[in-house]
């Protein structure tokens, strides 16, 4: 209780209010902006929607002091935030959508920063909504429904004039024992290689990516999670409340053009992306490194402080006037009590909908049918 009233309450009332702003501002640049130039509107939306997104850099930056090593080679780096990129990762912790969130604000492109999501998502107050303004693409994990909805979403991409990254966890899932053992068992009856540190990934939105992409974007960015073993795991709570921690990121950049033309072939391409994945993890729990890489120094902006001091600013001194225009009453107190509440109830929803689920023994279906349920990630 201590540490909701003493650290997520403060906090969840910076974030739900100036996210209200942002998605207000948001709403009428979708309505009286986009319909005339959708150029225009994703340009002004990127930094919109950045005043939003470095809150929660912040919190991993800052507040928590959680760092990143990023392994790549130095053209890479350089690369990255320059062009179009189809980013494809293991799904490990909680939050391995804000680890890549640091590492695209890093390069410049944080606010678009795109993904394939689950359409409850879009449905999240303040969060949720402004990755849907973002151009999130929302599935509801069924092939008959998606298909269409990721030929349109690609389509929208065409014509994408700033560098974006479209994020695809093609494992569809996070990482949990009881979800690996079950992509083991599978594995086996299957005849494939069987993971140790990875689940099989679900090829179909992957495939439907590099087949509408292939012309627009360059590259594939091949990234892999890991924790050290003797550093805590990171989850919103943790970051909540300030725990620090270390995430090793490595990023291996592929060319489009190399892969396979037919789907057949890209699905294994993709597969066999995640057996060598498999592989690097094992050598990442041997070595407490990706030593095959080089470390490179991606800083700690101190832009993401300088927003989060601003709004910090604005909300307290807008917060005064409103207390000085409208002196309290019974009904005042009332409202702040509930609005209080609903603070830390969008707060509690925020960190439970990050969170893993949680492991269960797992149903195996027969092999022949589990490979039909295969869907986008």
């Amino acid at each position: 209780m201590a540490i909701a009233v003493a650290i997520i309450l403060p906090i969840g009332l910076l974030f739900l209010l100036s996210g209200l702003i942002i998605n207000l501002i948001q709403a009428l640049l979708f309505i009286l902006v986009r319909p005339f130039s959708k150029h225009i509107y994703r340009r002004i939306n990127k930094e919109v929607t950045e005043l939003l997104w470095l809150e929660l850099i912040w919190l991993f930056d800052w507040w928590a002091n959680v760092k990143v090593e990023l392994y790549t080679d130095q053209e890479t780096y350089g690369l990255m935030g320059k062009e179009h990129a189809l980013v494809i990762s293991n799904h490990r912790s909680d939050i391995d959508w804000l680890v890549g969130w640091v590492i695209a604000q890093r390069v410049g492109c944080l606010g678009s920063t795109i993904a394939l999501a689950k359409k409850s998502l879009s449905y999240l107050p303040v969060l949720g909504w402004s990755m849907w303004f973002a151009g999130n693409i929302s599935l509801q994990r069924s092939w008959a429904k998606d298909e269409n909805t990721l030929k349109s979403g690609f389509q929208e991409l065409n014509d994408f004039h700033q560098p974006f990254w479209l994020a695809v966890f093609v494992e569809g899932t996070r990482f949990t024992h009881a979800k690996l053992l079950a992509a083991q068992e599978y594995a086996v009856s299957a005849g494939k290689p069987i993971p140790r540190n990875v689940l099989i990934p679900r090829t179909k939105g992957f495939v439907a990516a590099v087949t509408h992409l292939r012309s627009v974007v360059p590259a594939i960015y091949n990234i892999t999670f890991a924790i050290p073993k003797d550093k805590p795991r990171p989850t919103l709570l943790r970051l909540l409340r300030g725990c620090s921690s270390v995430v090793h990121v490595r990023v291996e950049r592929c060319l489009m053009h190399e892969l396979p033309e037919d789907e057949s072939g890209i699905a294994q391409w993709c597969r066999d992306v995640f057996v060598v994945k498999d592989a690097l993890l094992d050598r990442h729990l041997a070595m407490g490194t990706f030593g095959d890489q080089e470390c490179q120094d991606i800083g700690r902006p101190k832009k993401s402080l300088m927003v989060v001091i601003c709004w910090s600013c604005f909300l307290f001194f807008s917060v005064i006037k409103i207390f000085e225009w409208c002196p309290f009453s019974r009904g005042g107190v009332v409202f702040c009590a509930v609005f209080l509440v609903l603070v830390l109830v969008l707060m509690q929803i925020l960190i439970v909908f990050s969170k893993s689920e949680k492991p269960t023994t797992p149903k195996v279906p027969r092999p022949n049918t589990l490979e039909e349920n295969l869907l986008p990630a």
